[in-house]
């Protein structure tokens, strides 16, 4: 399994900054008639527990269980090798890009369309029901304004463009997993889009679309999206973890709230970030699967 070398402060800012580019430069545009909005402005949110309950590639990995995509031996031994990792719940970005590639052993030698089908009929009778109805209507706002609304999340790319394809939105920056010929290789090109890769992806993507954007805004629940919120003029805390709540209220920042406890099934698991959530979702995903057969 190839990783990346330890690497000092500066060599994590160029890595972070690969990946946000990398992000930008294979962006999924799915709604080219709200691409070059005349407003300049766009908004841009993150996916788990800020657009959809819980963690979008649990959901997924439940989904590729139910409809035997990997085998039991696979997911079982991924979760021996990545225990530790979960257990640390390292923020190492080489621990991260080791982890995540793990993850995507699963998709080695796979086709791509092959998944993107799989993710639409997944998205459809395993997601829909997840979605946060009032962070909708803000995403709707946007776009009733002319603005360009995209989603900026560590999910990889083809599942975050299936999710903004179902609800109409302009596209989608999702972490880049490497394909030779339409075949997925088993690796990421640049790190997981996390953290610093989310602001340095939202810049790059301003640049390419001629955004202004401190007439942009941004969504996000967690702490570790700090970075891309204050890159833009309007940020945002929505269903804040409570560091972001903390850092949104010292700073005057807006604060939505739109959980509601009672409605979060027992077994979605907590969202984590970046390879952590890879590491989660795909073990926690394919347990779930089991266990719902067996009802």
């Amino acid at each position: 399994m190839r990783t990346l070398p330890c690497v000092s402060a500066p060599d994590v800012l160029t890595s972070y900054r690969r990946a946000g580019q990398a992000s930008a430069s294979a962006a999924q545009l799915v709604d080219h008639a709200s691409s070059g909005a005349p407003s300049g402005a766009a908004a841009f949110f993150d996916v788990d527990n800020t657009i959809m309950r819980g963690s979008s590639l649990f959901h997924l990995a439940v989904g590729l269980a139910k409809r035997k995509y990997f085998r039991a031996s696979e997911i079982s031994g991924f979760a021996r090798k990545q225990l530790k990792f979960v257990l640390s719940g390292s923020e190492d970005l080489e621990d991260m890009a080791s982890a995540t590639e793990a993850a995507l052993s699963f998709v080695q030698d796979r086709s791509v369309t092959e998944l993107q089908v799989l993710a639409e009929d997944i998205f459809d009778s395993e997601m829909i029901d997840k979605l946060i109805p009032g962070t909708l209507a803000l995403a709707q706002g946007h776009l009733d304004a002319g603005q360009q609304v995209w989603l900026v999340t560590a999910t990889p790319r083809e599942l975050a463009a299936v999710i903004a394809r179902r609800l109409g939105l302009t596209g989608a920056l999702g972490t880049v997993a490497e394909t030779r010929a339409g075949v997925y290789t088993g690796h990421l090109d640049g790190p997981p889009l996390h953290g610093l890769a989310k602001a340095e992806a939202v810049r790059a993507l301003a640049a390419a679309e001629d955004l202004d954007l401190a007439e942009c805004s941004a969504y996000s629940d967690s702490v570790n999206d700090i970075p891309m919120l204050s890159s833009v003029g309007n940020p945002v805390a929505v269903n804040p973890d409570l560091e972001l709540r903390a850092h949104a209220i010292a700073n005057d920042w807006r604060i939505r709230d739109f959980r509601r406890r009672a409605r979060i099934r027992p077994y979605v698991a907590p969202v984590a970030t970046g390879a952590l959530g890879v590491a989660v979702g795909m073990a926690s995903g394919y347990a779930v699967a089991q266990l719902r057969g067996r009802r």
